[in-house]
């Protein structure tokens, strides 16, 4: 399976030493591609300049895991996306322009009334919904 990770994702899979950190090398080391664009990746580190400073280490560690892909399409593409504020609009578009069976994010606020829903190909999943699809 293919995954794109949102931002707060790859924060805390990098800030953290809890669930999230695992349940990505699970999915790795499970053999699954985790996925994410320049546009998560950079607000992900500056997020952890910001909250988490002195997990640089694990952040490098991380993306070297990842099969980074081209950001999302712009313009019109994007702006179709009106089910999501604007700013989480090009992380779905990256996922869904990487062709990605998901996209995992913590966002539940934003993205919650998604979860479990398929938006161009992509379902949109929580961590705990994520791990029960893949692992039952």
């Amino acid at each position: 399976m293919q995954i794109f990770l949102d931002a707060n994702i790859l924060f805390s899979a990098a800030g953290f030493a809890g669930a999230v950190r695992r349940f990505v090398h699970l999915l790795l080391d499970a053999g699954h591609v985790l996925c994410a664009d320049g546009y998560v990746i950079e607000e992900a580190r500056r997020n952890l300049a910001a909250k988490r400073a002195g997990h640089e280490a694990e952040f490098h560690a991380l993306l070297k895991r990842l099969k980074i892909v081209p950001a999302g399409p712009q313009g019109a593409a994007v702006e179709a996306l009106t089910m999501l504020p604007e700013k989480d609009r090009p992380v779905l578009a990256a996922a869904i322009r990487a062709k990605c069976d998901a996209l995992v994010t913590g966002d539940a606020t934003h993205f919650g009334r998604l979860f479990g829903k398929s938006v161009h190909g992509v379902t949109i999943h929580s961590t705990r919904s994520l791990y029960r699809a893949v692992f039952g």
